[in-house]
């Protein structure tokens, strides 16, 4: 890694930075977020910290362009889109329906530019339709997913700085395509001081759904040119994959109203049964970091494994998961 790079990715992190500390100057005039159904603190916080990460890594994004098919654009204008919506709510809510709406224009938008090119090469309209449905569906959760994680000190911040310091080691091999993944990781620490338990700043929407986007969106990409298997990705985040649509699963299934606050998921429930804040991140920060660095060397050493510690890890999730609640209805026997 050049110079140059190394002088990006320091910029991120002294940006963001310097962020940090403008805004936490400014904690009386920024949007706050109020103790809900669905919080697990007792006081408003300042929910602004998406600013200063976002101030550190998109400078380095444009002069060291992440590898997307297509343009800039393909991303940029999509996830803008996606910021510029959840920082309204932020200040002033807005409808379930219009930001679902936005979610799924910005992944249709990224997906169209993703997989339009395989019309070119005689692939059929059909598969390529199935295709640019399947990828928007899945940014589309992940941006949500991501959101619905980001309810415990430290928790987003701590995946955002694992997950792409993984996607900036696993794109390594192709020299300034890393940058951009390394700058996200380093513009999310001074981040990570300030929401790390007991947090005095969280991400907002503004932070955490634009997050999940770029998770999604990335890593498709970056299988689309050979950066990684598609595998990898998906383990690299598995813990709030696996956390979040189990508890989507559990709570269709219960027949519950989806769009209605809750505190139920796994996260949720270790916090409330006593763990804590730190008690659930370090939890959490293990999985985290078990699955990155199984990801990591199954690229690079074995990669016929990949498969095979994906489904490892959900195991190993579900077990995690399966011991909350077994705890949880012992302590809260009426409890669903």
């Amino acid at each position: 890694m050049n110079g140059a790079a190394v002088a990006a990715i320091g910029g991120a992190f002294g940006v963001s930075a310097c962020a940090i500390v403008v805004l936490a100057r400014l904690t009386a005039r920024l949007p706050q977020d109020a103790p809900n159904q669905r919080s697990m603190h007792i006081r408003s916080v300042p929910r602004a910290g998406g600013y200063a990460i976002w101030a550190g890594f998109l400078p380095v994004a444009l002069w060291f362009p992440p590898a997307f098919p297509g343009t800039l654009a393909g991303w940029l204008l999509p996830w803008l889109l996606i910021a510029c919506i959840s920082a309204v709510d932020d200040i002033r809510g807005l409808a379930v329906g219009i930001r679902l709406l936005t979610h799924v224009v910005a992944a249709l938008w990224v997906a169209i530019g993703l997989f339009a090119q395989t019309l070119s090469s005689g692939t059929s309209w059909a598969s390529t339709a199935t295709a640019i449905g399947s990828c928007a569906l899945v940014i589309a959760w992940a941006s949500n997913l991501y959101n619905f994680m980001d309810g415990s000190d430290g928790l987003c911040a701590t995946m955002t700085l694992l997950g792409f310091t993984a996607y900036g080691v696993a794109a390594f091999p192709a020299g300034d395509a890393a940058i951009p993944y390394f700058a996200l990781a380093a513009a999310t620490v001074p981040f990570l001081v300030v929401n790390r338990p007991r947090a005095t700043m969280f991400l907002g929407d503004v932070g955490s759904i634009p997050l999940g986007f770029l998770a999604a969106s990335f890593g498709i990409a970056g299988a689309l040119t050979g950066l990684w298997q598609p595998w990898f990705p998906v383990l690299v985040f598995m813990p709030f994959i696996a956390d979040a649509t189990a508890t989507l699963v559990r709570r269709i299934a219960r027949g519950e109203r989806l769009s209605a606050a809750h505190r139920d998921h796994y996260y949720q429930r270790l916090n409330r049964l006593g763990a804590g804040h730190t008690g659930t991140l370090s939890l959490y920060a293990v999985l985290m970091t078990g699955t990155c660095v199984g990801a990591l060397w199954c690229l690079y050493a074995a990669p016929a494994w990949g498969l095979i510690a994906l489904g490892l890890s959900c195991v190993v999730c579900f077990i995690v998961f399966a011991a909350i609640d077994y705890h949880w209805r012992k302590s809260l026997p009426n409890s669903p």
